[in-house]
């Protein structure tokens, strides 16, 4: 009789995270799945849903030049953002890891945009690269550069402010985790380094990172997911469409245009994306990350 009251005591409790997972989660991930395969205006009511079979995939690789742009944006963004995100964010920690003057304070300012509101860093960065902001000022006044570049307008120029503020903003949270890894690492392995007559470069690549490997493993995955599905730094700093992402593209389709079964179409090609690249990472890290 107890056990029957501690499964239903137990149930009782599960009960509102279940529904939640339910209402927020699984209801929503299956109807995304179905809706991929359909044409449906949310405007036309569940009687406009029409089956479509994979048209939708094949649109967006074959007919959606828009798509396939944000699809190079977002690769681009993904193998820039976060290598070097982590391998600053390692030098930092490193840093800080020594003994340096006002630790805590440093940490705290690296910690500060990782907390901060996207949209305010965003907004911060977009006007510095403004055509008369603060960095063409200096590269025209400092460097004489005439004319200074339009980063907001030229195509070939709008992803570096973006890929400057993810890095910014991801950085705080790299080089937390990465001292508490940093710290973990025995100093006997270092003292005994430094009696072989080892320099700190050399304990650096032989002790440090091989220790810190599955804290890298760690970043990189978190890092890429984070740059695959960057769509708040586009939204307030791209103006003419250069910098475009796909998540933008999927909210743009679904809450723009209202073509659900086109968004969810586009949001599974880049849930396939993330877990190809997690797929390969894990594949990958046997042969560089140490345990």
């Amino acid at each position: 009789m107890n056990k029957k009251k501690e499964a239903v005591a137990g149930w009782l409790f599960m009960t509102p995270a279940l529904f939640i997972f339910l209402t927020l989660v699984l209801i929503p991930v299956i109807s995304s799945i179905i809706l991929s395969f359909t044409k449906w205006n949310f405007l036309s009511g569940f009687s406009g849903i029409e089956f479509t079979g994979v048209n939708n995939f094949i649109k967006l690789f074959t007919k959606d030049r828009k798509f396939k742009k944000a699809l190079v944006n977002t690769v681009i963004y993904a193998i820039t953002i976060a290598p070097t995100t982590v391998a600053l964010s390692l030098f930092l920690a490193h840093m800080l890891n020594t003994k340096v003057y006002l630790k805590k304070f440093l940490r705290m300012c690296f910690f500060i945009p990782y907390i901060s509101s996207m949209v305010a860093l965003a907004a911060v960065f977009r006007y510095m690269f403004r055509t008369d902001g603060p960095v063409n000022l200096i590269l025209g006044k400092v460097f004489g550069m005439d004319p200074v570049p339009n980063w907001m307008i030229d195509g070939s120029l709008c992803r570096i402010p973006v890929i400057l503020v993810m890095i910014y903003a991801g950085i705080g949270f790299c080089v937390i985790v990465y001292m508490a890894a940093l710290q973990a690492v025995p100093s006997e392995l270092y003292e005994a380094a430094q009696i072989d007559g080892a320099s700190a470069v050399r304990s650096f690549f032989k002790i440090t990172l091989p220790l810190v490997s599955s804290t890298t493993f760690y970043l990189l995955i978190v890092r890429l997911i984070a740059a695959f599905k960057i769509f708040t730094a586009v939204n307030v700093m791209d103006s003419n469409g250069g910098a475009v992402s796909v998540v933008e593209i999927i909210y743009d389709e679904a809450f723009g245009k209202y073509n659900f079964g086109y968004a969810s179409a586009a949001s599974w090609v880049l849930v396939a994306i993330i877990l190809l690249v997690t797929l390969l990472q894990m594949w990958g890290q046997k042969k560089w990350v140490h345990y």
